[in-house]
């Protein structure tokens, strides 16, 4: 393959191989007309423009100056109600784009803005016909994107990439979902060679093809339902529900009950409930008994972000994606989405649809082989583990109560180890899953909820939101008790690579991050009542006391890290 200037599969050099897949994916998503001004490092996507023409697949208008051809496009957009893509060389070519962006903004016209680039190494060096393109329009845009650099050696990943992101301007710039169709800009950052090497123009195949049938990558509109045929209820599904929208997430879990369909769900989703699957991700990682069983469809609702497995599955080839989510910012990592609705799909056999009651009771049966292995490992260990807490502390709120969880290890626990509860209001900061500012966010939340509220954080969690305890005089206070698993320091890294054997050396100081910290005392010096608790009986007691109040329990990093190795491999055992 070679390196970024190298050719890839069948000799095209990468920036070729982009031109031709985004010019591709542009007319399967509706584009019929296209404008460019010539320039150099624009060459590639105009050279695949052209290609397009001779196969009667496009009508290209060429101008000498950026602005006419803008407005040509604006024309051609505001005419037809399609999308018209706007391609330019980089530099100041970009910039005189931008008035006929401004309109399109405010008359609501589906423009997109190609602006070809010089890739990153090059951008503030002073080099020729440079300047900084990304987010050049501002706010004149609905959206815009930074086109990370075509390279040799990833074709099947990047041809997801380039697909999903054409497929999203489009949708974006046509407010398929929004209701606001407006300018999109797109900003093609394009490594040397940028002419190609005397390739063929032969259709895209292998790893540069597109969906079958000539279909857009992503496709919006109204969901698939058993009244537009019956294949969505012979399909083999699966619903995930990430984080997110909680009466979304409870309105999916409903329905896909309704249709026959097993629910994995996080539980900060809304979708958290005893009819769903527990422990599903290490369903999911459990590779023999997946290959059986691996859905044919998955349904995502919400954002799901915390699991390895999930996030593989989404991205296999094999599965058929179907996202749901109300607005142009839908989620899809794994740039595999074939179909964005703001509805969930239509089931049940009031709709037509025949639900295939034997593939839930498939996955519910997994799933209670997987809950009885998780629940024997962690009952097999006599000392107090944040496993356990994560699972014990779920079990012992009583019905109608918050849980907030933080980020890092305590909800990946509760997402894998504890029975879900619909009964339970679960929130997480997993917009940007950060660890700052939870314990100002589980005060807020348990203030607004007006019950009885707990807050699930680690150690390091705890600490950087000291201030949050502070609350001023005449204040109220929250019915709040936050639950510390304290394995002094960043814990969740001895269970990922940097706690590899081979990391050993340095991996104490900069990512185990002992603070040594007395964290009753500190509770305690900023006014909160606070204890130490040491079995598990203890634990499930403090639970259920009523706050403020803040419960520690100390706990070892590495002993976290091989029990969770059991954990997997308990499960992996149940489901052979």
């Amino acid at each position: 393959m070679g390196g970024p200037r190298g050719r890839g599969v069948g000799g095209v050099n990468p920036s070729t191989a982009f031109a031709r897949v985004l010019v591709d994916e542009l007319l399967r998503g509706g584009v019929t007309d296209a404008v460019l001004a010539p320039g150099s490092r624009s060459a590639p996507v105009a050279l695949a423009l052209a290609a397009a023409e001779r196969a009667g697949r496009l009508r290209l208008h060429v101008r000498i100056d950026e602005r006419t051809a803008a407005f040509l496009a604006l024309g051609l957009a505001k005419a037809s109600g399609r999308p018209v893509p706007v391609l330019t060389t980089s530099g100041t070519a970009a910039a005189h784009l931008h008035a006929a962006v401004l309109e399109a903004d405010a008359s609501g016209v589906p423009l997109l803005a190609l602006t070809a680039d010089r890739p990153p190494e090059l951008r503030s060096t002073g080099a020729n016909q440079t300047i900084e393109q990304a987010g050049l329009y501002g706010g004149a845009v609905r959206w815009s994107a930074d086109v990370g650099v075509p390279e040799a050696g990833r074709e099947a990943e990047q041809n997801r990439y380039w697909r999903s992101l054409v497929a999203k301007a489009l949708i974006t710039a046509t407010g398929a979902l929004s209701g606001d169709p407006g300018p999109v800009q797109l900003n093609l950052a394009l490594r040397d060679p940028l002419m190609p090497g005397g390739e063929d123009e032969r259709a895209l195949d292998g790893p540069w093809a597109g969906r079958p049938g000539g279909a857009a990558w992503t496709a919006a509109g109204a969901p698939t339902s058993a009244s537009s045929g019956p294949s969505p209820f012979r399909q083999r599904t699966l619903v995930v529900a990430g984080d997110g929208d909680l009466l979304a997430g409870r309105v999916a879990a409903e329905q896909a009950d309704a249709s026959g369909w097993p629910v994995i769900a996080e539980p900060s989703s809304g979708a958290w409930s005893a009819d769903g699957v527990r422990a599903g991700a290490l369903l999911l990682g459990a590779p023999e008994w997946l290959a059986e069983r691996r859905p044919e469809r998955v349904v995502v609702v919400g954002r799901p972000t915390l699991s390895r497995p999930i996030a593989a599955l989404l991205a296999d080839p094999r599965v058929e994606v179907e996202t749901v989510h109300r607005g142009p910012r839908w989620p899809d990592a794994g740039r595999s989405a074939t179909r964005v609705a703001a509805g969930f799909p239509g089931g049940g056999p009031g709709e037509g649809g025949t639900v295939d009651l034997g593939w839930l009771r498939e996955w519910r049966s997994a799933s209670d082989r997987v809950g009885a292995a998780v629940d024997a490992v962690i009952d097999a260990r006599p000392e107090l583990t944040a496993a356990r807490a994560a699972r014990d502390v779920v079990a012992a709120l009583p019905s109608g109560a918050l849980l907030v969880v933080g980020s890092s290890t305590p909800i990946r626990d509760v997402d894998r180890l504890a029975a879900p509860r619909a009964d339970l209001t679960v929130l997480a900061n997993r917009g940007v899953a950060g660890i700052d500012g939870t314990m100002s966010t589980a005060i807020g939340a348990a203030l607004g909820h007006g019950g009885p509220a707990v807050a699930l954080m680690g150690d390091l969690t705890f600490l950087h939101d000291l201030t949050g305890l502070l609350t001023g005089e005449g204040e109220p206070v929250p019915d709040l008790t936050v639950v510390v698993p304290d394995n002094d320091g960043g814990g969740i890294f001895a269970q990922l690579e940097p706690g590899e054997d081979r990391y050993a050396a340095d991996y104490r100081r900069v990512f185990g991050t002992p603070h040594g910290r007395d964290l009753v005392a500190v509770a305690r010096g900023l006014g909160w009542a606070a204890s130490l608790v040491t079995t598990p009986d203890e634990l499930r007691d403090a639970v259920v006391l009523g706050g403020p109040r803040v419960v520690v329990m100390r706990t070892d990093q590495r002993a976290e890290a091989q029990l969770a190795r059991e954990l997997r491999a308990a499960a992996a055992a149940a489901l052979a």
